[in-house]
């Protein structure tokens, strides 16, 4: 670890997964270089049913490793960030006498920049999907768009989040309002791609957000730390947050224990 970060599990193992995604993202770029006609009609017409002819592929591969990161999500465990789990009631403790009308404030605060950042990446990714129409941009294309998002879900993590800085400014992973839309980000140019590969995984990915959505309507208690003491700097266990802090600061940040 870099010098003068606290050392947490949580964020040992994110820096694990950091590595784990760059290596995924360098694999399937050097298909995209290399095997580019191959891959496309593998996405295309032979993920679900050419197995006979093509084997087992790495597209197989890493559609099961997308569907279960997304799995998890839904059934949360102690191994995953307070960033995610916080929506469950186990990890609520209340702030005693917290103002319901602050807190109605802030879910009308960050219901707005939520629908901000919405727009944005969906007018982003409104271009995507038009080139990809006009047969500009093709299958392959987006695949290598799509991973090179799931890197990126990390980046945002670890070291900057311009929806975090630009829209949201939340002051961590653990307090953002939109923590769970990660996926639904990642998998939103397989919209375009009509076929099981790419609708099974937006899809998964869009159950994903409704399910955050909801438990975020029903509880929004839970997503404040003026009213849920474990969001709170002085109890983080994760500090998932040190990187990007450091890189914000300089050399003089701190992180008090």
């Amino acid at each position: 670890m870099i010098k003068g970060i606290i050392k947490t599990a949580m964020l040992h193992r994110y820096a694990i997964k950091f590595v784990l995604r760059l290596t995924i993202f360098v694999l399937v770029f050097g298909l995209y270089l290399t095997k580019k006609e191959l891959l496309m009609e593998l996405i295309r017409h032979k993920f679900a049913f050419g197995v006979e002819e093509y084997g087992i592929t790495p597209l197989h591969i890493l559609w099961t490793f997308f569907m279960v990161m997304m799995l998890l999500h839904l059934f949360p465990h102690r191994s995953l960030s307070m960033a995610l789990r916080k929506n469950k009631e186990e990890n609520y403790v209340e702030v005693p006498g917290y103002s319901e009308y602050e807190l109605l404030k802030f879910v009308q605060n960050q219901n707005i920049k939520a629908w901000k950042v919405m727009l944005v990446w969906l007018s982003g990714n409104a271009v995507v999907g038009a080139l990809y129409l006009f047969e500009i941009l093709d299958s392959a294309d987006l695949l290598m768009l799509t991973v090179f998002y799931f890197l990126c879900d990390y980046i945002c993590i670890l070291f900057f989040c311009p929806f975090q800085t630009f829209l949201m400014k939340n002051k961590c992973c653990v307090n953002c309002r939109i923590y769970d839309w990660g996926h639904f980000m990642m998998f939103t140019p397989m919209l375009f791609i009509k076929n099981f590969f790419s609708w099974s995984l937006f899809f998964t990915s869009l159950v994903v957000l409704i399910h955050w959505e909801i438990v975020y309507a029903k509880y929004p208690q839970r997503f404040w730390s003026g009213s849920n003491q474990t969001l709170k700097c002085k109890n983080c266990r994760d500090k998932t947050c040190q990187m990007k802090k450091r890189l914000k600061c300089g050399k003089d940040f701190t992180f008090q224990k």
